[in-house]
Order: structure tokens, then sequence, then C-alpha cells
């Protein structure tokens, strides 16, 4: 028996052609901003009945969507992850039929004949047959820490826009500030800003708002200084600057509330920071994207191929075509690869000696990709097991492979031109 979900249903195997049936009763749903085309799927024999129904999305026809749903027996049903219009049908009909969210370019249909009602034929056929392959869709509190903490990704992407078109403004002014110091938006940079803002175009009033403590000397920075300010720069300045300002408050206040909402989960947060490379900010969106139930994922590895970050089965003909890593998610790959670049720089870890080691071979690209890959690894454990992180130590692959890399260094040096005898110490 196989059971399926938490209802224990089990699946009954009927020949239809050469395929077999999973699902005697399901149904597929083309789902839409305004409407939601349903195909009910009856195996009654050899026989196939379809049944299509045209329900809007206000919440009492969803409803009553789910009311023939269960008065038809039906508790199986696919549809396809369109932009954000599949939410509201999942959270009516949750709880009530067992869901099945398919990745849409998984489950495209011939071309040439596609309208509203053979997709939600082709869907139901799929899920009867047990081809659709379900996407992950994390409980309601992650769904919520998710939105949160991608919004505030976005948010910081917004800073940095508007950062970048301050340097823009202050470089067409020739005011040369973000060559002198590191930050144009600190303290500092701040106040020089605002007092270019409110009209000064002194460099000597305007460098001695520089905190002493700035890498640069006095007379460079007031040498960068020296431009030609206009009222139009200034009117750019403030505008971006209040913008920045606004953004910063709003996400702090983004922050207060990811705090409340991720309460639940601080354990886990906590152990993933001892991680290297991974802030708490990535720590936070770790537990959004993957959620805390490891269930989902059989393995570590089913983890790291759903984030993208494994080499694509590619082969034809006996011949590996490509071992490119394939399309994923574009807010946790990136996020990962980032903290793989951190983890990178923390000196004396197995993190940093497995990106020297790869990089030697296969260049910084893929090397810092399997990093990723090794932090997903070692999330997933440390979320499923609750277990702390221990770190390998730099000279793990030296220990691993002792005589390998003795034998490889002899022989460099016999290349070299001398003599080499290998003894073990004992």
């Amino acid at each position: 028996m196989v059971e399926f979900g938490n209802r224990g249903l089990t699946p009954v195997l009927l020949k239809e052609g050469c395929m077999e049936v999973i699902w005697q009763r399901c149904a597929g749903l083309d789902v839409h901003k305004a409407t939601v085309v349903a195909c009910l799927r009856v195996q009654q024999g050899r026989e196939v009945r379809h049944e299509v129904r045209r329900f809007s999305t206000m919440t009492q026809d969803l409803l009553a969507l789910g009311d023939w749903l269960e008065a038809e027996g039906c508790l199986q049903v696919g549809m396809e992850a369109t932009g954000v219009y599949w939410k509201p049908v999942w959270h009516l009909l949750e709880g009530r039929v067992e869901l099945v969210l398919a990745n849409a370019a998984h489950i495209r249909n011939v071309p040439g004949r596609k309208s509203d009602t053979n997709d939600a034929t082709w869907i139901a056929d799929l899920l009867a047959h047990g081809l659709v392959r379900s996407s992950f869709v994390p409980p309601e509190p992650i769904l919520e820490l998710r939105e949160l903490t991608r919004t505030r990704k976005q948010l910081t992407r917004e800073i940095v826009a508007h950062t970048q078109r301050i340097q823009r403004v202050l470089e067409e002014a020739n005011v040369k500030l973000d060559s002198v110091i590191s930050n144009v938006l600190g303290v500092s940079g701040r106040r020089m800003l605002r007092a270019m803002i409110e009209g000064q175009t002194d460099p000597q009033v305007l460098a001695a708002l520089g905190s002493p403590r700035l890498e640069c000397s006095s007379e460079a920075l007031v040498e960068a200084l020296r431009g030609r300010v206009t009222a139009h720069h200034r009117f750019l300045l403030g505008q971006h600057l209040g913008l920045i300002e606004q953004l910063e408050r709003t996400v702090a206040e983004f922050d207060a509330q990811i705090e409340r909402v991720i309460q639940p989960f601080r354990g886990i947060v906590e152990r993933l920071t001892t991680i290297p490379g991974i802030s708490r900010v990535s720590a936070q969106g770790l537990v959004a994207e993957i959620g805390v139930e490891m269930d989902r994922f059989p393995t570590e590895g089913h983890l790291v191929s759903w984030a993208g970050l494994c080499p694509r089965l590619d082969e034809s003909a006996g011949k590996h075509r490509s071992t490119r890593v394939r399309k994923a998610s574009c807010w946790l790959k990136p996020m990962l690869v980032q903290c793989a670049w951190a983890a990178m720089r923390s000196k004396g870890t197995y993190l940093q000696a497995q990106y020297l080691r790869l990089k030697a071979r296969r260049g910084p690209k893929k090397a810092v990709v399997a990093v990723a890959a090794s932090i997903l690894t070692a999330a997933y454990h440390l979320i499923r097991d609750g277990q702390q992180y221990r770190d390998l130590g730099h000279d793990y692959f030296t220990r691993r492979d002792s005589d390998r890399v003795a034998q490889r260094l002899a022989k460099r040096i016999r290349e070299l031109g001398y003599e080499v005898q290998i003894i073990k110490a004992a």
C-alpha cells in the first residue's frame, strides 16, 4: 500500500493503454486572475469521463469549487504555479483536497493546442498517471516569513540603486567623494552630502565635516570635494538621500517584524549562524526559503539539486554534453553563493580549503558554487538533526589524502632534478 500525505489514500493501479492510472478521480485547475477552469477526470473501467466547469476567483465561487470537488469524491487536485494567482486558490482548498502545485515548465502541452479547457484537461490527465512532480509549498508561518525576507531584500536593493544614483550625480558634478572614502553614505559622507544639499560649496568647509579617522588625507579630501555642484545636482541629491533614509526606516521595521515572526525558529537561526559565511540575515532568509521540515527532502542531495547547486544531467549517445548548474530559485541560489564568497574569506576553515582546492582545477566560479552546496548541506543536517556545526579544519583534505599528496610532491621534486625517498614516520 502506498500512502499519500496524511490521508492514507491508496492509489489504484489500472491500465489505460500503456500507462498506469494512479488516481481514478482527480482534477486539474487552470488558474487565471479572474477565472479558474476545473476539469474533473473520472476513470470508470476503461472509460474516462471529463467534466469541465468554470469558476470565478471570488471567494464564494472558490468555496463552491471545493464543494463540487468534495461532492464528486475528488481528493487529488493539480494546478500550475502561475504568478501569485494560485495562492488564494491554494489557501481556500487546502485541507479539503490533496493539492499538487506543478511548475508550468514541467507540464507544458503540445504547441498549437492551447486553450483553458485543454490546459485543465491536460493537467488532470498528467496527474491521473502520476506524471506531475509537486513543487515545494511551505506551511503558512514559513510563507509569511518568506514574504518578509524577500521584501526586505528588495528594499535593500533599492537602497543600493539610490546609492549608485547619488554616486552618478556626484560624478557628473565632478565631486570625487567615492574615490577617497569607502562609503559615501557613512556618517562623514552623509554630513557632507547634507551640507552640499543645503548649498555649501566651499571644499574646505565640506572637508572639515569628515571624521579624522578617514583613511584619506585632508588635502586629498579637499581636492575630491572641489567640483561644480549646481541647483539641479542639489535637488537630485536631496531626493535620493531622502528616499534612502525612508527606505532604511522601512527596512528597520521589517527587521523588527521578522524577529517577531521567526521567534519559534530562533534556535535554528542561531545554529545556522555558526556556519562560516552565514550572517543572521542570511540565516533568516535560508529558513524562509527551505523551511524547517527537512522531511520534504529525503537526502541533502535532493535539497542541493532543488536549489540548483549541482551539475545537471545532460547525456546523449553516451556523451555528457553539459555539466552547468540548472536554473533555480532567484532568491535562494544567489544568497547561498554570496554566503560562499564570504566563507571563502574565513581563514583556517574547511570551506576556504575546499574553495582553494577546487579553484586551482575548475576556476573560481565553479569552486564557489561547490562551497555554496557545502553550506546548504551543512544547513540541512543542522536543521534536520539539531546538530551544532563542527568545522572539519583547513587541513582536512591533506589529512584525508596524505599519501596522495606526498606522492604528488615527491613527483614534483623529481621533476626538478632531485632524488627523493618517502619514508612514513612511526
